[in-house]
């Protein structure tokens, strides 16, 4: 990607991915550290024990941020995967890296005893997507492409035979140019959309073959 660099650096003796930017990306997401929508000027994806406890993990993550020079507003993720076991996926220049963790998964639509159950037998598992797009989404094409991604994730999860649409940690981020005409659709059927839900399909299929994700 032209203006991204993306390396895999290590913190605390864990790997972490590592995109810097030359200059701020819009972007939407749902990661722990700079969440919501707004121009972001890195992005990280950290991986963290499988008994990760910290009291806050946004701050945590500002701290890595800190030890990786990391400056500006950014977002960033934690999951107890191996992030070595990234899979990148590119479909009609959108790219699309996926962390796939499911040893917990979930069903969206639960009763209240089920989620009551699964809340308190929580542990890590999860999926983080880092997706970029070539061109500029407008802001409603961002939330919709949070949707894209959630639909093609579950589906590489149905197919794969995973009783769940996902797990109750999982995060997306999704970043494009700041500046451009916009694109008024992310949906499934829309010009980016339709290649963001390939690419992030074939990148969580990509990882639910990985055995033993976790860092060991």
């Amino acid at each position: 990607m032209i203006g991204v660099e993306h390396r895999l650096r290590l913190v605390e003796s864990r790997p972490v991915l590592v995109w810097r930017c030359d200059r701020p990306w819009l972007a939407i997401s749902s990661a722990v550290l700079g969440g919501g929508i707004g121009e972001r000027a890195w992005v990280l994806n950290a991986t963290v024990g499988t008994n990760y406890d910290h009291p806050d993990p946004g701050a945590h993550v500002r701290e890595m941020a800190a030890e990786l020079g990391l400056s500006g507003p950014g977002t960033g993720m934690l999951t107890a995967v191996d992030v070595r076991h990234e899979v990148t996926s590119a479909d009609s220049g959108v790219r699309a890296s996926v962390t796939t963790g499911v040893s917990h998964p979930v069903w969206a639509a639960a009763d209240g005893e089920r989620v009551a159950a699964e809340s308190s037998a929580w542990s890590p598992g999860t999926i983080n997507a880092v997706c970029w797009s070539p061109v500029r989404l407008g802001e409603a094409a961002l939330v919709n492409a949070v949707a894209t991604v959630a639909e093609a994730k579950a589906q590489a999860l149905l197919e794969a035979g995973v009783a769940g649409t996902g797990t109750v940690t999982d995060a997306t981020v999704v970043l494009c140019p700041a500046d451009g005409a916009a694109e008024d659709y992310g949906g499934p059927r829309s010009r980016v959309g339709s290649a963001l839900a390939r690419a992030v399909h074939a990148g969580v299929a990509a990882g639910l073959r990985v055995e033993n994700p976790r860092l060991r």
